[in-house]
This record gives structure tokens, C-alpha cells and sequence, in this order.
């Protein structure tokens, strides 16, 4: 399942953020690539430990709890501390897949890297190129959003960023663990939570229905969850 999470960030964030990365030091991006990606990434990162990304990476993990679209899609466990990278002058990444485990820098933590997430922080208007490709079974979307929005999509598809040709593509992006690992029944629960609250909103949240699929849903996700 592939969402689009409008707004994570506020404009007023986005500035701040902005300004904050564009006065950062950027070192190589392939400090977080894996053996098969390491090739084809061209682009620039900021440390882990940059107090640049410590900062904006808590204000991302703030707003995605605050984010109830974010939370019934993703229903994570675990959240890698986001990172933040810079793609100019014809950097792209090419056609890769994440590595399925990521250790946590500083703890004894490893994560399972369930879903991607992409946050983009420039007006799209201001570069060319910089679109994110996610291979499906239908070929491959295209993804480029507002400044302030979000792409969550599962971590197991092929992706790609197309040269940036004009101007500079600012995000940042990190991986979720789910408390349910497969996609199929992460969709269908997400579907079912999302059909639940219009019910609720249409019918209120004492009607017959509402309580019997609220049920459904959560006995669903006892059957499916790790913890």
C-alpha cells in the first residue's frame, strides 16, 4: 500500500526546517547506503549525529504521532530516527531496495524496516526532476508533493529518485517497523479503520455496526500483531 500524508509538516515548519538544513554540513550520502545501493546513490546527507538532523528528526517523529492517518496505516512499533538528505546538480539515486534490517545508531536496537517514508520539504515548483519512482505491480508511481507532505510505502518495493536538474530537492526519510509485518493485512486493516470511522461519523460511535466492526478490527489485529 502506497499513502500520501498531506501536511505532516506545516508551512511555517517547512521554512524553519529549511533554513536550518541549508545552513547544515552535508557530507556524502552513501554513509547509509547498503552494498547494492552504495553505487547507484548520488547524493548528500546529514550525519546521524548532526544536531541539525537530532533537532528536525524529533519534529518529524512529533508530528507523525499527532498524525492519526499515519498511525492507522503505518500501526508502528518502531520508527527509525529520520534522516535528511539533499539531491543538486544532477545527483539522483538509482533503482534500489532498502536494506531489511537497519541497526539504531548508539543502542543495542535493530529495527525491520516494514515501511519507507519520503517527507518533502521544497515547493515542487522550485526544481526539476527529484521524483521519487516506486515499482508496483502496475509499473511505477510517480511521486512528487507539496512541501510538508509524506509518502509512507512499503520498503520492499524497487524505488528510485530521478536527476534533480535545476534547483535543490530537500527531504527527509526514514523507515518504520510495523507492529504488523505484512502488507496485505496492514491494507485491509487500514481499509477497515478507515470504513469504521465514516460509519462512526455518519451513524455515531455507539451504533450496532460500528461496535461489531470495531471488534472485527481489533480481534484482526490480535491475530496479526508482533509486539
Amino acid at each position: 500500500m502506497l499513502l500520501v500524508i498531506p501536511d505532516v509538516f506545516s508551512p511555517e515548519q517547512v521554512a524553519a526546517c529549511v533554513a536550518d538544513l541549508d545552513a547544515a554540513t552535508w557530507g556524502d550520502g552513501r554513509i547509509t547506503a547498503g552494498l547494492q545501493s552504495a553505487p547507484v546513490k548520488d547524493n548528500e546527507q546529514l550525519s546521524e549525529t548532526s544536531p541539525v538532523a537530532r533537532k528536525w528528526g524529533d519534529v518529524v517523529l512529533d508530528a507523525l504521532g499527532a498524525s492519526d492517518l499515519f498511525v492507522a496505516a503505518a500501526l508502528p512499533l518502531r520508527t527509525f530516527p529520520p534522516l535528511f538528505n539533499r539531491y543538486a546538480g544532477g545527483q539522483s539515486f538509482g533503482t534500489h531496495i532498502d536494506n531489511a534490517i537497519r541497526p539504531i545508531r548508539g543502542t543495542s536496537v535493530k529495527l525491520r524496516t516494514d515501511l519507507s517514508a519520503t517527507l518533502f520539504l521544497n515547493d515542487p515548483d522550485s526544481y526539476d526532476g527529484g521524483e521519487l519512482i516506486v515499482e508496483d505491480a502496475s509499473g511505477g508511481q510517480v511521486i512528487k508533493l507539496p512541501a510538508g507532505s509524506m509518502v509512507l510505502y512499503p520498503a520492499s518495493s524497487l524505488h528510485r529518485v530521478e536527476p534533480v536538474t535545476r534547483g535543490v530537492r530537500l527531504a527527509s526519510f526514514f523507515w518504520v517497523q510495523s507492529m504488523v509485518r505484512d502488507d496485505g493485512a496492514r491494507a485491509l486493516l487500514f481499509d477497515l479503520d478507515r470504513t469504521i470511522q465514516r460509519l462512526a461519523g455518519r451513524d455515531g460511535i455507539g451504533d450496532a455496526e460500528v461496535v461489531s466492526l470495531t471488534g472485527i478490527y481489533h480481534n484482526l489485529v490480535r491475530r496479526w500483531a508482533d509486539s
